[in-house]
């Protein structure tokens, strides 16, 4: 079969829906037939299939991210790229460790603590922030895969870009939620060069001016160049004519950055210890900070300390509100500490504490909401560590990020959320790639109404707080259980939660928790998609005394990897987007 009739295919496979292979890897099984030894789940079907093309080939599931995401910046522009950042979980099965890596971008070293604010001391209005310069920060996209690579890859380096090189080289049909992100974006494009850099509009639109149609083979020979580049020498990503390129985007007036070739050569990806917790019999472990993922460890543990959920599942409407107002509290939290522990204090230790959770954790009733939930005082459950009286936080929110999970045949595991920040991030490209707009994820103010310093404001080097929140679960064995993740701007801790709480406390499968209503409680309103959620459930939410606002949809992109316990995998994929599950049966090793 050539290459354009399998993309062609891939195509047939995206707009008739086929995601739902989850229920396909058990029964296989069950009938005796080969098993589920390896997956790749991600929210773009040629994506996955770059994923599963690396590990036949005999990669590691780190091998295969690297394809993924190389493929996933072509495919999915408008949510992840090279141009972006993002953060790895891996999973070593060798010796049952958990490595994290942080690939989270940088602002510049040019920028001021007033970075989004005007000549006269106003506020820049947020899409006016984004879709400019001023919001682009040093990628760190391809610096913390190379660094993860390092570590896990088993095939070459150069050999893992050889699908996103051909695609984008032979092109690829744009799918049907590109086209419509192009579309629901139209008004945002600068189509004059006084507005602003025109080549994003050019790149996503005919010569007549319509968006591009789905199933137009789309080519993207800039990209091919600057993956030639990165194939032979990743550090050649961050000097030379690709950092040159991206300054110069970002500099571009109108409203240009202050991004330099400096800021670029200087990023650096680092490797942390992930943090882990219990939740039930199990270990969660995820990213460390300025990721957000001690909040979804927060929900759990709170959980594990609440009223437990009844044997009724998902079908109790009691166990949603018990799961809501371990989110509310927790969002209190997360609001007025979670920032880049390389510049503020952060009490990570005493808001993963047992004893700070369990007091926590009394906020909760049975009866009714509680509509005094306010941040709590980790700070007293720190080891001889100041209390710092932070700011009320004032960041924004956005969605434009992608996440996928891939095991591999020998058991090795990762959990990688990417990104760009907003859709199609600062409207910016450079080398065929849409350059992020992640500055706008620090808060724009940078003291409170009271004087007060905000954690997560503007600083020089700084990375932003990111609601990211990768995720592998292991057993009592440390043997791996489970990978999960979602995009979703702040959003990301309650579909993630969700997930975890249907498939470990509920017994779902991934399918089928991925499936639930997702439900977002940050404050008294607790918004909940209204197609998904039984009615009975809805009106409990209001029983409780929340203000309820039925959504008409949300827009997570959530993937998961479940080990059954004869070994099978099970996948889930997230119908919201464009999801599916590629396997990878032992009869084919």
């Amino acid at each position: 079969m050539n290459f354009n009739k399998k993309l062609f295919l891939i195509f047939i496979f995206i707009i008739t829906g086929c995601s739902q292979v989850d229920e396909e890897a058990g029964n296989n099984n069950q009938l005796g037939n080969p098993k589920a030894v390896g997956m790749v789940v991600t929210a773009n079907p040629i994506a996955t299939e770059a994923g599963l093309e690396i590990l036949r080939a005999g990669g590691s599931a780190m091998d295969a991210a690297v394809a993924v995401e190389a493929t996933l910046g072509l495919v999915e522009p408008q949510s992840s790229g090279l141009g972006g950042g993002g953060f790895i979980v891996y999973y070593d099965a060798a010796t049952k460790s958990i490595d994290y890596y942080n690939g989270r971008e940088k602002a510049p070293m040019g920028i001021k603590k007033d970075l989004f604010f005007d000549d006269k001391g106003n506020k820049i209005p947020f899409n006016k922030a984004k879709n400019s310069g001023l919001s682009i920060g040093a990628p760190g996209a391809v610096a913390v895969l190379k660094l993860a690579h390092q570590d896990h890859g088993r095939l070459a380096w150069k050999d893992v870009f050889s699908p996103a090189l051909r695609l984008s080289s032979e092109g690829f049909p744009v799918s049907a939620r590109l086209h419509g992100s192009i579309v629901s974006n139209e008004n945002k494009f600068y189509k004059n060069i006084k507005e602003g850099p025109t080549e994003l509009y050019d790149y996503l639109h005919l010569d007549d001016g319509r968006a591009l149609p789905e199933g137009h083979i789309l080519k993207n020979p800039k990209y091919y160049k600057t993956l030639e580049v990165i194939a032979s020498n990743p550090d050649d990503f961050y000097r030379g004519e690709i950092a040159r390129s991206i300054a110069d985007s970002a500099q571009q007036m109108p409203n240009g950055g202050k991004l330099s070739i400096e800021d670029i050569a200087n990023y650096n990806a680092v490797k942390r210890d992930a943090y882990c917790s219990k939740y039930r019999n199990t270990t969660l472990c995820g990213s460390a900070l300025p990721s957000s993922w001690v909040s979804v460890s927060m929900v759990m543990s709170i959980l594990n300390e609440a009223p437990q959920f009844s044997k009724e599942g998902a079908d109790d409407p009691e166990n949603w509100t018990l799961l809501a107002e371990a989110l509310r509290i927790t969002y209190a939290d997360n609001n007025q500490f979670i920032a880049d522990d390389d510049f503020v204090e952060v009490p990570i230790k005493g808001l993963m504490s047992k004893s700070y959770i369990k007091e926590r954790a009394k906020l909760i009733s049975r009866k009714s909401a509680n509509n005094s939930i306010i941040s709590g005082n980790p700070w007293v459950y720190q080891d001889q560590q100041a209390s710092l009286d932070y700011g009320i936080d004032a960041t924004m929110d956005n969605h434009g990020t992608t996440h996928f999970v891939i095991v591999d045949p020998q058991g090795n595991a990762i959990s990688m959320t990417a990104t760009v920040e907003g859709y199609f991030g600062s409207l910016r490209m450079a080398g065929g790639m849409i350059l992020n707009n992640q500055l706008t994820d620090f808060s724009f103010d940078y003291v409170d109404e009271e004087g007060k310093p905000i954690a997560n404001a503007v600083a020089p080097g700084k990375r932003p707080r990111s609601s990211m929140s990768p995720t592998i679960v292991l057993d009592e064995n440390d043997d791996f259980l489970m990978a999960v993740g979602s995009p979703g701007g702040r959003n990301i801790i309650s579909y993630v939660a969700k997930t975890v709480v249907g498939i470990m406390s509920w017994g779902l499968s991934p399918q089928e928790a991925i499936d639930l209503p997702n439900m977002v409680a940050k404050t008294e309103q607790v918004r909940i998609e209204r197609n998904r959620a039984k009615p009975a459930i809805i009106q409990a939410l209001r029983d409780f005394g929340y203000d309820v606002f039925e959504s008409e949809g949300e827009i997570s992109g959530l993937s998961a990897i479940l080990k059954t316990e004869d070994g099978t995998l099970r996948g889930g994929a997230d119908p919201r987007r464009e999801g599916t599950v590629g396997i990878i049966y032992n009869n084919e090793l």
